[in-house]
């Protein structure tokens, strides 16, 4: 699906952590347990509720132009 695939980071999922520290920002992966970057994939992603919506918003779009 085209539209996941847009969302479908880190940075979007709900077990991402952003840690700011003296050295600059680092990433985390909350569930796996380890750093990450914000652009990564990993299968276990889990969108945040804000991404959800624009999934299927853009999904909504796409419906009312084949109309």
């Amino acid at each position: 699906m085209k539209d996941v695939n847009t969302f479908h980071v880190c940075a979007t999922c709900i077990n991402f952590l952003a840690v700011k520290n003296e050295n600059g920002m680092r990433y985390f992966c909350e569930r796996l347990g380890y750093e990450t970057k914000p652009n990564y994939k990993f299968n276990c992603w889990e969108p945040k509720d804000h991404v959800k919506r624009l999934i299927e918003k853009r999904k909504g779009d796409g419906d009312e132009q084949l109309s």
